[in-house]
């Protein structure tokens, strides 16, 4: 298999910061045909995805009927919290069935084995095809993490709305409250890259969900939000970019305000990875913030991150020195285009033709093999001449950091691949002291990944596969640190 390829595909995958959700789009229903018995295939049907890069992720079909006889199927995919996926096709004849998954591109067909339970097939999404076996099971699959926090919770925890009226995006979001007597101090956390809902939740895990409950116990307020189009929250999120989601957390910093349970002075912001960027704009654009904290948070540019990215994740999964030169050369050309060239019309054909050129010494196993299709091709393009990926690429945080004024964590993992620490780090304490803030640490956590979890090479695919989702050392440092500040400024 053409390893330039395989890197390339991976890269795009792995720029949203390990999100990895999909979108889940209005329900729908299925179309089957009706003088098939459709309870052969009624029920929960679970199966795995052996994916690149050695990661697995989980399937999960639930094949029903309506009152009214007719079919409904929705999809799970439970690694990448992502639920009730409608499912727009489903046909079944001669123990021959079919789903189709419109809005991700995906389609399985299989056969249903003599025992019932069973039915062997493939999983095909944007040109890639898989095996898959899914097999009935009678309930749902557990998949709450060892961190997960248990209800009842020793704390309050409301449902709240609120708009970014700038924008016109009505954000939702939990807020979680202690039962001691407030104002309370408040974090507002800040998702990386790629559509998030309100627990990051990527792989299994859902940090954001395990970050909130660690410090609504340590007696901080936390508000985490759904990133805009994504659960309960409005608006076009393949249109914005990082200075947009900016302007939703200065709303939400709006909605705390409003509250008279939660100190407005002592509002400060939690972001990760490109949350880690969004935290000092609104820093600068807001006297209201008190601290930030940024996991993971960029120093470089995202063309600076995403070549270095490149290198260490290739380096990890085994790549050899010849791909990963090649693969470098094939960025700097999409970068280039992407960053020169305005006109996403001349830009896409020319994008298109780079890439093709590519695909020309590959044979048609090698190209299958590496997912490649034209419509995954065209995804692609779009992915790169995206408002978000156009900002991303260009965007220097350094002269922004120099102009924040409060106290300032930065933090990062020893073994984080996707953002560097020690680039990252050094850039982020350069730019903070030549802007003269005399209250800043960066510090690098030992044997921690990208999600700040304890981690043996640092690569995206372990993610799933470690049951820790946030390192306890993390969470103290950023509970500990929050609390000496907002404990010297109620004084």
């Amino acid at each position: 298999m053409d390893k330039k390829i395989t890197v390339y595909l991976f890269l795009l995958a792995i720029i949203a910061a390990g999100s990895g959700c999909i979108s889940q789009p209005a329900a729908s229903d299925g179309d089957i045909e009706s003088s098939v018995d459709v309870e052969e295939i009624k029920g929960l049907w679970l199966g795995t995805l052996q994916v690149q890069g050695g990661a697995e992720l989980r399937i999960l079909f639930n094949i029903s009927t309506r009152p009214d006889g007719s079919v409904n199927s929705t999809m799970d995919s439970l690694d990448q919290g992502a639920k009730g996926i409608p499912v727009d096709v489903v046909t079944y004849k001669d123990n021959n069935l079919h789903l189709g998954v419109k809005s991700i591109l995906g389609t399985f067909d299989g056969t249903l084995l003599e025992d019932g339970k069973t039915i062997e097939g493939e999983w095909k999404q944007s040109g890639l095809t898989l095996p898959l076996v899914l097999s009935r099971i009678e309930k749902m699959p557990d998949t709450r993490r060892e961190q997960d926090p248990v209800k009842p919770y020793p704390y309050d925890e409301e449902e709240v709305f609120y708009e970014n009226e700038e924008a016109g995006v009505k954000l939702a979001g939990t807020l979680t409250l202690p039962q001691s007597e407030g104002p309370f101090p408040a974090v507002i956390l800040i998702s990386g890259s790629g559509q998030q809902n309100r627990d990051e939740e990527v792989l299994g895990h859902r940090p954001f969900l395990v970050l909130s409950d660690y410090l609504t116990l340590q007696g901080i307020a936390v508000l985490r939000v759904d990133d805009r189009g994504i659960g309960g929250s409005t608006g076009n999120f393949s249109q914005a970019t990082t200075e947009d989601f900016a302007g939703d957390v200065l709303a939400g910093i709006g909605y705390l305000k409003s509250r008279e349970d939660i100190d407005p002075a002592r509002i400060g912001l939690i972001g990760h990875s490109e949350g880690g960027l969004i935290a000092p704009l609104v820093a600068v654009q807001s006297s209201d913030v008190a601290f930030i904290v940024m996991m993971a948070g960029p120093g470089l540019t995202g063309e600076e991150i995403l070549y270095l990215q490149s290198d260490l994740i290739a380096r990890a999964e085994g790549m050899d020195n010849e791909t990963i030169t090649r693969n470098d050369i094939l960025m700097k050309s999409m970068y280039s285009i992407v960053k020169e060239e305005q006109n996403n019309t001349i830009a896409a054909e020319k994008l298109r033709k780079l890439l093709t050129n590519e695909l020309v010494n590959m044979s048609e196993e090698e190209k299958q093999n590496s997912g490649y299709s034209e419509t995954a091709l065209e995804a692609q393009i779009q992915t790169l001449l995206s408002p978000w990926m156009r900002h991303f690429l260009t965007y220097d945080p350094k002269p922004t950091l120099m102009k924040v004024r409060c106290p300032v964590l930065a933090m990062n993992g020893e073994k984080d691949l996707q953002v560097p620490p020690d680039e990252n780090l050094q850039a982020i304490e350069e730019a903070l002291k030549a802007g003269g803030n005399k209250d800043y640490i960066t510090i690098e956590l030992p044997g921690l990944n990208h999600l700040f979890q304890t981690a043996q090479t640092g690569s995206p695919s372990e993610y799933a596969k470690i049951e820790e989702t946030i390192s306890p050392a993390a969470l103290e440092l950023i509970a500990g640190w929050i609390s000496e500040r907002t404990y010297e400024m109620e004084d």
